[in-house]
């Protein structure tokens, strides 16, 4: 049987959840895996919904579009609330603990990720949660290897930037 994992990651603008989609799209091709990644965003740079989504397979994708995540991942609290429908029954929830007060009760499988504290008191900047949020899902839903991710950072990003990221990265997958 196929597998196929849908992934959809929803904050607001300037969370870095556009990044994070396309890191994990890279990480998944280069571990052999097809993928669509595709995002979208409000009109302002920044403090508007936002959302990338992600599908892998390990067969060619007929469908690019996420219409029922396997994984979900909400960034804040308005992001939960909108994608929360679209999450299949027994999925993955992740949510950013500080940035999420309310998860109600559904039939997922939920882990609640420090992110922004973590970004925040490591790393001196909301900016990596994305990054710390990225190693988590990589260790609970094991979709893309963390030698894959790193990778991608490293080709996304200069030489000091992608240091600082993957150490968030790698904060991310021992936070779970």
């Amino acid at each position: 049987m196929p597998k196929r994992t849908e992934i959809r990651i929803a904050g607001l603008g300037g969370q870095g959840v556009v990044m994070a989609g396309h890191i994990i799209g890279k990480a998944a091709v280069y571990d052999g895996l097809h993928v669509v990644q595709t995002q979208s965003y409000g009109a302002e740079a920044r403090g508007s919904a936002a959302k990338s989504e992600v599908i892998i397979s390990d067969q060619k994708i007929g469908f690019p579009v996420v219409r029922r995540s396997d994984v979900l991942i909400a960034m804040v609290q308005t992001a939960l609330d909108k994608h929360l429908k679209d999450l299949k029954r027994d999925g993955i929830l992740i949510v950013d603990e500080d940035m999420v007060k309310e998860a109600p009760s559904v039939q997922a499988k939920i882990f609640r990720v420090a992110a922004t504290r973590v970004a925040e008191t490591e790393f001196k900047s909301k900016m990596y949660a994305n990054m710390v949020m990225l190693g988590a899902i990589t260790k609970i839903a094991g979709t893309v290897t963390p030698i894959s991710v790193e990778k991608a950072i490293r080709d996304t990003f200069s030489a000091e930037v992608a240091k600082k990221n993957i150490a968030a990265f790698r904060a991310g997958l021992n936070l779970t």
